[in-house]
């Protein structure tokens, strides 16, 4: 009797990869987060959607390894959020007392952190990898 056959499965890949929810799990949290001005939803939606990234681009064959992939997404959000945060606020109101009160640094300083814990996250566990090898 001959296999049943499974649309959009094939053999390379017996099972549908589980990354594309959270990458869009992780841009929604995210989202809403940093437009709603809650941060600790911005953090953590980055970090969901950095990581699935990572991850998709290594389960795709991208990368070898999803940690230069996760550092080097984290820099690039810590740049834009600095980049932004000097281009757009006086430097004068950049400050971490005034994280609070105004509504756009509060959510630059989201972006900034999710991308600072994604650039240690990334770069801890590649030392840890070269470590242990």
């Amino acid at each position: 009797m001959a296999e049943a056959e499974e649309p959009g499965l094939s053999d390379q890949y017996p099972t549908a990869s589980p990354w594309p929810l959270f990458v869009a799990l992780g841009l929604t949290l995210s989202e809403i987060g940093v437009f709603i001005g809650l941060f600790p939803v911005a953090v953590f939606g980055l970090i969901l959607f950095g990581g699935s990234v990572a991850g998709i681009l290594t389960e795709s064959g991208y990368a070898e390894r999803p940690w230069p992939t996760l550092l080097g997404v984290g820099a690039v959000l810590t740049v834009l959020a600095a980049a932004l945060a000097l281009w757009q606020i006086p430097l004068a109101d950049i400050a971490l007392s005034n994280v609070g009160e105004g509504p756009l640094l509060t959510r630059l300083v989201a972006v900034a952190v999710a991308g600072l814990v994604m650039a240690a996250m990334g770069s801890v566990a590649s030392l840890l990898e070269q470590t242990a090898a």
